[in-house]
């Protein structure tokens, strides 16, 4: 997919999670919007393995987003690269609706239901360590969010990747630096984070989370290194896309109101 196509792939994903927030009237716009570049070079440039017709594949790759409150915008990925149709995601946040405002096994494509923090990577690990097993040539990746690398259960499970050698395992932190109430830094600092990384057994790379190309070039960067798991530290910006919301640490859990929706409807269909 060309840069102009991928660009454009952008901008529908954080309209259409802007329409299922604002419809819904929940929470994690801005944790939605600070990975949605990630996931749109992850699919849109088929650097994961898939197939929306066949979403149980044996051969394919797997996703987790540990992060499970940025939902929306793996629905709406999800939908736009043709698991299921776009009307779907009006579903979001509905009573009795497999939409949940938190990652649904229940939705196609979605590997794994998350929400509770720390749980992902660890799942994520099982699932590497038995394709390894098999000999099986299927990646698993995960987003994490900084926030989240507080949880416990996460360095347990960066101790048992490296230990397992676990190379077809690529961890995303999206560095987006705030979290729900504050700075990531001033509520549980997690620096130097590249270097705990690496005394742990991993190889580290960095990249602006924002740049399609350098987000590509990392990512394929990961797939030819063997050896050890690998994590890619994306520096990202919370809000990324809608101006007043871009950095503002309100919009963790605020949503948008009737002006604040259309202002940004404007911005992203500029």
């Amino acid at each position: 997919m060309k840069k102009k196509n991928i660009k454009k792939l952008a901008n529908n994903i954080r309209l259409d999670l802007l329409k299922m927030i604002f419809k819904s009237q929940s929470s994690h716009i801005a944790s939605s919007l600070s990975i949605v570049d990630l996931l749109v070079v992850l699919y849109g440039k088929k650097i994961i393995k898939f197939d929306p017709n066949k979403p149980n594949l044996s051969n394919r790759d797997f996703f987790i987003l540990s992060k499970g409150h940025a939902a929306a915008a793996l629905y709406a990925v999800l939908a736009n690269v043709g698991y299921f149709s776009k009307r779907k995601l009006l579903e979001y946040g509905r009573d009795n609706s497999n939409f949940m405002t938190h990652a649904s096994h229940k939705v196609p494509g979605v590997e794994f239901s998350t929400g509770s923090l720390g749980h992902g990577l660890p799942f994520a690990c099982g699932l590497a360590i038995a394709k390894k097993r098999k000999k099986l040539s299927n990646y698993v990746y995960v987003i994490n969010s900084d926030g989240e690398m507080a949880e416990g259960s996460n360095w347990e499970a960066i101790l048992f990747a490296a230990h397992h050698k676990l190379d077809n395992l690529i961890l995303i932190i999206d560095y987006n630096k705030l979290q729900s109430f504050g700075s990531v830094d001033s509520t549980l600092g997690i620096e130097p984070i590249k270097s705990k990384f690496l005394s742990f057994g991993w190889n580290v790379y960095e990249t602006n989370g924002h740049n399609y190309k350098k987000i590509e070039q990392v990512l394929l960067s990961c797939k030819a290194t063997k050896g050890k798991p690998k994590c890619i530290i994306a520096n990202t910006l919370k809000g990324k896309g809608i101006s007043f919301m871009e950095n503002k640490v309100e919009w963790h859990y605020k949503y948008p109101n009737k002006i604040q929706f259309e202002q940004a409807v404007k911005e992203l269909t500029l």
